[in-house]
């Protein structure tokens, strides 16, 4: 009879739909706001909220916006493309270390294509009613913000290393991680609300998409030793004793 999967094994059907919905999802809204990008459907919605959060000069400098700001792009960077995956490969552990890598590049590339097909302006300086542009030097193409596609891409990738039975801690500090990613590049006028939400969207389905792929290769890493097992002393005398003779 062919084995029962634990309740704590991730159901590649789940992960696929859910992967494949987020990724509609951001195609359509993509869609919609390329139809208009000077003034899409969400328009009103993402002028309120920068009326309410976005800043001026001074606070993107704080301890908690900058640690955003690195996560996005160096921090993460190092993080995901070095250090994690050197560390897996060293622990014997490839295959979770080639899903972090197709995980970041996946991400990448959705988020590089949308922002090169719809290229939507980025806030800009509304002198007249006290608003500012970008905080930070940013370059084109406001949808999606590159740097939710990165959090979510994280907030994923680290949930399907991470042992079953704990993920839930892990999902509600990942979520109160992309909450601050919002918050951030919106503070600093780099992104409108509409393309962070967006961007989570994009990171979180196509990294969903490659943990489908990558499922089995993960369940093989799962709970493997750090180190080679060594044959006991015995069965090594044995093994020299027979091949003498």
């Amino acid at each position: 009879m062919p084995a029962t999967p634990s309740r704590t094994t991730p159901d590649r059907r789940r992960l696929l739909a859910s992967g494949l919905a987020l990724l509609l999802a951001f195609a359509v809204f993509a869609w919609f706001v390329s139809l208009n990008v000077n003034a899409p459907f969400v328009q009103g919605l993402d002028d309120a909220w920068r009326g309410l959060v976005g800043s001026g000069p001074g606070p993107e400098t704080a301890p908690l916006p900058m640690f955003y700001q690195h996560l996005g792009q160096g921090l993460g960077a190092l993080l995901f493309i070095v250090v994690i995956p050197g560390l897996l490969f060293l622990a014997r552990r490839w295959r979770s270390a080639l899903f972090v890598l197709a995980s970041m590049v996946g991400s990448t590339l959705v988020a590089q294509v949308a922002k090169n097909l719809v290229d939507r302006p980025r806030p800009a300086a509304d002198e007249a009613n006290g608003l500012y542009g970008p905080l930070f030097q940013v370059d084109h193409g406001s949808l999606p913000s590159g740097h939710s596609v990165t959090m979510a891409f994280i907030v994923v990738a680290m949930a399907a290393l991470l042992p079953p039975a704990r993920r839930w801690i892990w999902w509600i500090a990942g979520g109160l991680l992309s909450v601050g990613m919002v918050w951030q590049r919106t503070l600093i006028n780099a992104h409108w609300f509409s393309d962070t939400l967006a961007g989570l969207a994009a990171g979180a389905g196509a990294t969903l998409i490659l943990w489908w792929a990558f499922a089995p290769l993960l369940e093989k890493d799962r709970g493997k030793p750090l180190r080679r097992a060594k044959a006991p002393i015995d069965s090594r005398l044995k093994t020299t004793e027979i091949g003498a003779s």
